[in-house]
């Protein structure tokens, strides 16, 4: 999907990406373009424990690989790092631009890393790569009967916070953002200071940002500023430990972004997650560069990120994604 000027700087080494093979010591690749995504792989003898830093993505053979490591099994190895690159090569501009996101977001402040990923994400609505998947996935308005998009009530002690679109799968649109921005401003200033449960009705928490409003917005800086100004995930972190979110089913895009910022996460079984931005030429735009690092580190949520690809819920818990499981 890359253009003639993208195609000019992948050849120049700017861009694409960089597969360094990591048998018996990390080696940091050789002097790539800040574009270039730096893949390090494990396959076999003692795993590398230092000189990790220069890499966005570390793939190791051994299942049990540890944190910042994605470990899968031998036989499966190559089909991974295949798949990462067949995403790469679809989408070089959204893959390059979220590995340099992920390189910066843990050394900044929370606002200050949704601030990043905004900027970005306003960036890249206006990219070839996004143009291209929005032309090739027209916008399908739905017809759905008025009514509110969050609903809070009593829980116990606690208050609990429910996105209620079932219809649509709990996709985020405009009005359910701003909807649980005022839900979560409201729960923040309660003088009781209330525990709080994130929560969802219908089959999923949520499927993600409602794919109709994608780059619908007619001006990048305005939408940026709307962004980092109702911004979930920011008023999620402020809870701090008063916030649970109790996900199920799918959680995608938005519906693991915005609960990551939760102090904790617990899951129902048959949860999934997953990150397609990328696939859209697009990075995470609802907090997920500044959530999910903070929760399993840069390298597993470039992965996720990059790859798209659906993380089952014994994968969440062992990664910390997740705290706990539940029973519905």
């Amino acid at each position: 999907m890359a253009g003639a000027a993208l195609a000019e700087l992948i050849a120049l080494g700017g861009a694409g990406l960089s597969v360094s093979e990591l048998s018996g010591g990390a080696e940091a690749p050789h002097a790539p373009g800040p574009g270039v995504v730096r893949i390090g792989v494990h396959r076999h003898g003692v795993r590398p424990s230092a000189g990790l830093e220069p890499f966005d993505i570390l793939i190791s053979a051994d299942a049990s690989a540890p944190i910042p490591w994605v470990g899968c099994e031998p036989e499966t190895l190559d089909a991974t790092l295949q798949g990462l690159c067949a995403a790469i090569e679809r989408q070089p501009g959204a893959a390059a631009v979220a590995a340099q996101v992920f390189r910066a977001t843990l050394a900044l402040a929370f606002d200050q890393a949704l601030a990043l990923e905004s900027l970005a994400y306003s960036m890249l609505l206006a990219s070839a790569g996004f143009q291209a998947w929005r032309a090739a996935n027209p916008a399908r308005r739905r017809d759905e009967p008025p009514g509110p998009r969050v609903r809070i009530e009593p829980q116990g002690e606690a208050i609990a916070i429910r996105l209620a679109r079932p219809a649509a799968r709990n996709a985020f649109d405009a009005a359910m953002r701003d909807e649980l921005c005022e839900a979560l401003a409201f729960v923040r200033d309660h003088p009781d200071a209330p525990p709080v449960i994130l929560c969802g009705e219908g089959p999923a928490f949520s499927a993600g940002g409602d794919l109709a409003e994608f780059g619908t917005a007619k001006d990048p800086a305005e939408a940026h500023l709307i962004r980092t100004l109702r911004s979930p995930a920011r008023l999620a972190h402020d809870l701090g430990d008063r916030l649970t979110a109790r996900l199920h089913g799918a959680c995608v895009g938005a519906g693991i972004e915005v609960p990551a910022a939760a102090a904790r996460v617990i899951a129902l079984d048959g949860a999934f997650f997953r990150l397609p931005e990328v696939t859209m030429g697009l990075i995470p735009g609802a907090g997920g560069t500044a959530t999910i690092p903070r929760r399993i580190g840069r390298h597993r949520a470039c992965y996720l990120t990059i790859s798209g690809v659906d993380l089952d819920l014994a994968t969440a818990l062992a990664w910390k994604l997740v705290d706990d499981r539940v029973a519905p």
